[in-house]
């Protein structure tokens, strides 16, 4: 019998998006994916980490976690819920009701635990999946973000952050296949960036700070894995060409690069031990992201545009779309966020931010000032690479290379 999964990630419940709270979106998403739910008679749901926005939510974010548990469960009662901590839960928090909500089929692995004699604690990260018959069908590997000290040490000594996640999913997979029964699948979970992993722009919720140091390679995840859940990167994507590699992505846009993107889950049918079925599942659009003009403007022009916006017919309502206006200036000009908002008053938008350009005058096309998302892209190894060769010419050592990104990494820890 087919074993039907339906993989996310990134709620970040909590988050708020320039400002203006989220919870008409985060309502409306978690209310589909009930309905998702039973409508595909789901015996899994996967929530590959960052379910908050913060370590210490809200109490409003997390009655709505718990309220949509609890109406999962209520609707589907043979459904097994399996969740993963990302980097910005707390790991502790997040197991903390465990006792409870075992009662609703619902599984969390936050904290690495260790056995007496210190060694990884390999049975707790282990969960066997079943069918709606209570048939065991898989086993998945449940990682959460791994933090120093988390993965496996290395038997040489000679550790790092990339080789510990490595060693991490190797002994966990091998150590799956000796227990897993014929005909049964092994799936992972992970919270991580992977290689190749394509970001969105403007993102500053998933930003690199060590310029992708961290990146650990598909090659990570055993070919011999029927489906491994991602999460932390916010864009949809299967990695190193493997469809079966996937990061399911954000439900909700995190920046206006995704004016034009659509958001998902992913649901996944295994049967025999193997991937049968992968499908995306689109999350419906509850508030629109505009960007007025969609090419900066004069600021005469760009008024016009948002004199043409329609009126709204309630000013408090939180479904109204985010607006971002893009305006090109020749020079400052102090009044035109003032007279923008003057044009928007009773407006059915949600102002977010005003975007200048300037025109690029003759002679610097080689030299410009940084924005503050050019400097969020910039590797910070490339920057040593480039100014050890300016002073001293020729290649950066490779043993100071990989000093530097060790340092990086244990800083943006």
């Amino acid at each position: 019998m087919a074993l039907k999964l339906i993989h996310t990630a990134d709620w970040h419940l909590g988050q708020t998006f320039f400002g203006y709270d989220r919870d008409n979106e985060h309502d409306a998403f978690l209310s589909w994916l009930v309905d998702t739910l039973d409508d595909q008679q789901t015996d899994v749901l996967l929530i590959s980490g960052d379910v908050f926005d913060v370590a210490n939510p809200s109490a409003m974010a997390q009655r709505r976690f718990f309220r949509f548990l609890k109406e999962a469960n209520r609707r589907n009662p043979e459904l097994q819920i399996v969740i993963t901590a990302g980097n910005h839960d707390s790991a502790a928090r997040l197991e903390a009701p465990v006792p409870l909500l075992e009662e609703l089929g619902t599984t969390v692995i936050g904290i690495i635990k260790r056995k007496e004699d210190g060694e990884i604690d390999l049975d707790s990260l282990i969960i066997p999946l079943y069918n709606r018959k209570g048939e065991r069908q898989a086993l998945c590997l449940a990682v959460p973000f791994l933090r120093q000290g988390d993965y496996p040490s290395s038997e040489e000594g000679q550790d790092n952050y990339v080789a510990g996640i490595d060693r991490m999913y190797n002994q966990l997979y091998m150590y799956a296949e000796s227990k897993r029964l014929p005909g049964e699948a092994i799936i992972a979970m992970g919270h991580l960036h992977a290689t190749g992993a394509e970001l969105s722009d403007d993102d500053r919720s998933e930003r690199i700070i060590m310029g992708g140091l961290e990146s650990v390679s598909v090659n990570t995840f055993n070919t011999g894995l029927a489906y491994t859940a991602l999460g932390h990167i916010h864009k949809a994507q299967k990695i190193g060409g493997r469809d079966s590699v996937r990061y399911a992505g954000s439900p909700l846009p995190m920046s206006f690069s995704e004016t034009n993107y659509r958001h998902q889950v992913v649901s996944v049918t295994i049967e025999s031990g193997k991937t049968l079925f992968i499908e995306p599942l689109a999350v419906p659009v509850v508030t629109e992201l505009l960007r007025i003009p969609p090419s900066p403007a004069s600021p005469d022009v760009v008024l016009a545009m948002l004199t043409e916006l329609p009126d709204a017919e309630n000013r408090d309502n939180n479904t109204n779309p985010f607006l971002e206006v893009r305006v090109l200036l020749t020079e400052p000009d102090p009044g035109f966020r003032h007279r923008v908002e003057e044009v928007l008053e009773g407006k059915a938008v949600r102002l977010t931010s005003i975007v200048p350009s300037y025109p690029e005058s003759e002679g610097e096309d080689d030299f410009h000032a940084l924005s503050y998302n050019d400097l969020q892209k910039i590797d910070p190894t490339d920057m040593l690479k480039h100014a050890f060769a300016a002073k001293y010419g020729g290649d950066l050592p490779e043993d100071m290379e990989q000093l530097f990104k060790e340092v990086m990494r244990e800083v943006a820890l």
